[in-house]
């Protein structure tokens, strides 16, 4: 069974009929011998989509040993051209069924095609494309090294592939972000196991389609949906074939999965949880600077890893600042996804409408100044039925409160003023977290200055959400373990061996 295009052009309304799910085994699309599953609800408007089957020890087993079976087969033979070219001709295929993976990841998400369009498919594609190019031309160092007898030693390095990979993605940025760790994973001569987030199961398993049109070979690229604790997530962590384990999603569920990978000694690459600061100076180009955090604080819903829930504004600019926020926020269009005026969908669900509305009411129990939103909007229709929230502004919050200070996912910011640089950095420091900041200011020594001591694994000056895919990425502190892009992440996704020749 496969998920077959749902509809031709992105400028249609999001096709309504069934969309049921499928893990893709060894090549081929099955629903499983558990007999459970669930329905996949539109964020949109609570509808079924679909069904989604959940995956038991059988089918990860099943799809392990197909994995670990490639490396022996077909797959683990070809050469590197041979594989690249191959990963090439993926990202060509995405990009041919464009509106395929567009439609899927929309109905899944609820997210407008606007944004889904320029971010989310490309990206997906660009990817395995960026990753093949860079194996392609990778080169390992090479020593002369001096020994007593004059006839010295050449050492020099070998990349071979980890193994089996198994790959948790999130469902904020479905595709872009599995493919993000399926890419180099393929690329480097891994097989994987993907969990997609039982929330967004469509292009994850769309994707099994274009590996057997290219001609990928069986069991390299496997899905098997499911849930987290004693279902298909903490099944595939704990399998003892899996040599590997990649994850993107909150923190807490990280520390579970890294104690799984402890039997064994698996290695893992986790991008977790974010409280991302932006720091507006008062010499800063303000248009830029509200425009910007506007797009950090509410694109994608605020479902973004890097947005920013808390904006440090020198007091100079803050209530100016503060007032075009306000402007900006209810100018957000919310809407169906295939409306070109939309810049604004839905949370992914009922369940974390929940929790982002629970933040709301706590801001205010807190003693927060709802500068605005702060509920739940009156949508039309059937979209009353969604999971719709009121893109939110707060100020007025101490340091301690536990919006200030604990991830809520939507799309909401809290604004406080600040007198000094020194000031400004310590604020931006002063959480567990460490994945992304912003600064903005056209001192450009200050933002030097300000940015090497921000503790983050990202940090842009003047920008956000600006990536160069060959530069590392991943989180400090409570935000991750390990780095990602380009050749960084050959160091999780190869086993580096030296080799020692005596001359």
């Amino acid at each position: 069974m496969s998920v077959q295009a749902l509809h031709k052009t992105a400028h249609v309304g999001v096709e309504t009929a069934r969309r049921d799910a499928a893990h893709f085994i060894n090549g081929e699309f099955t629903q499983g011998a558990t007999g459970k599953g669930w329905e996949n609800h539109s964020p949109l408007d609570n509808s079924v989509i679909g069904r989604v089957p959940e995956g038991g020890k059988a089918e990860v087993d099943a799809a392990v040993h197909a994995a670990r079976g490639a490396l022996d087969g077909p797959w683990g033979q070809l050469t590197v051209p041979q594989r690249t070219d191959l990963l090439a001709a993926v990202a060509d295929e995405i990009n041919n069924r464009f509106d395929d993976f567009l439609a899927a990841e929309c109905l899944d998400t609820g997210k407008p095609y606007n944004l889904a369009s320029h971010i989310d498919i490309p990206r997906g594609a660009a990817n395995f494309k960026m990753f093949a190019e860079t194996v392609r031309n990778i080169a390992t160092e090479t020593f002369v090294l001096e020994t007593p007898d004059g006839r010295n030693a050449v050492n020099y390095g070998l990349r071979r592939p980890k193994g089996v990979i198994a790959v948790i993605s999130p469902w904020n940025l479905p595709l872009l972000l599995m493919t993000w760790k399926v890419g180099p994973a393929l690329a480097c001569g891994n097989t994987v196991v993907v969990k997609p987030s039982e929330e967004t199961p469509l292009t994850a398993t769309l994707l099994g389609e274009v590996m057997n049109k290219v001609g990928v070979p069986k069991g390299v690229y496997n899905v098997v949906h499911g849930l987290g604790p004693n279902s298909a997530g903490e099944f595939l962590t704990q399998h003892p074939l899996v040599n590997g384990v990649t994850f993107t999603g909150e923190t807490r569920t990280g520390e579970a999965i890294m104690r799984q990978a402890a039997h064994g000694i698996r290695q893992v690459s986790f991008e977790l949880g974010g409280k991302n600061p932006a720091l507006v100076f008062a010499d800063c180009d303000l248009d830029k600077a509200v425009e910007g955090s506007l797009r950090s604080a509410f694109a994608n819903c605020g479902q973004v890893c890097l947005g920013t829930e808390r904006i440090y504004v020198e007091r100079p600019v803050f209530d100016a600042f503060v007032a075009r926020m306000k402007a900006g926020a209810e100018a957000l269009k919310l809407g169906r996804p295939e409306d070109g005026a939309t810049n604004l969908g839905p949370l992914i669900s009922q369940e974390h409408r929940g929790k982002v509305l629970s933040y709301y009411k706590l801001a205010l129990d807190e003693g927060a100044t709802l500068v605005t939103g702060g509920g739940k909007p009156d949508m039309p229709g059937d979209l009353a039925n969604g999971a719709w929230v009121q893109p939110t502004i707060w100020t007025g919050l101490k340091d301690d409160a536990r919006v200030i200070n604990e991830e809520i996912f939507g799309p909401c910011c809290h604004i406080r003023p600040f007198d000094t640089e020194e000031e400004a950095v310590k604020l931006a420091n002063a959480t567990p977290y460490g994945l992304a900041a912003a600064v903005w200011t056209e001192n450009v020594s200050r933002a030097h200055r300000v940015a090497s001591q921000l503790d983050v694994g990202i940090c842009w000056v003047n920008s956000w959400f600006l990536r160069d895919l060959r530069t590392a990425f991943g989180g400090a502190k409570q935000s991750g373990i390990g780095r990602e892009g380009g050749v960084h992440s050959l160091e999780f996704y190869t086993e580096l061996t030296n080799v020692c020749v005596k001359l």
